[in-house]
């Protein structure tokens, strides 16, 4: 066919709404619905900070370096699944182990930092 041939347009009747427009009805959904996921792995990331700094500094640093972060002392932590921002929290001591509480969920599209 050529490219410059001109084709009508069809019209299509509104036939309802669209699949992101439908409402599910979440009362007859269960934890257990979810099982077929229940095994995929995913990354978790508490991020205490972050700091920007050129080679040369990096290479500079040694055991013993302090590397200062964009964090105050207190500030909540970002949590990430899968390199997405879903929670904030506090770091807590956990049988002498490093944990995160978390303190705040993230709703979808309130995830800019």
């Amino acid at each position: 066919m050529p490219a410059d041939t001109d084709m009508p347009l069809e019209e299509f009747e509104n036939t309802g709404a669209l699949a992101n427009e439908v409402q599910v009805e979440m009362n007859d959904k269960s934890a257990s619905d979810l099982a077929p996921v229940f095994d995929v792995p995913v990354n978790i990331s508490a991020v205490l900070g972050r700091a920007s700094m050129s080679v040369a500094q990096l290479l500079q640093l040694g055991q013993g370096s302090v590397l200062e972060l964009d964090r105050k002392v207190g500030e909540a932590i970002d949590i990430y699944v899968n390199n997405r921002l879903v929670a904030r929290g506090e770091v807590v001591v956990v049988d002498e182990r490093l944990g995160v509480t978390m303190t705040e969920i993230i709703k979808d599209g309130d995830n800019a930092a």
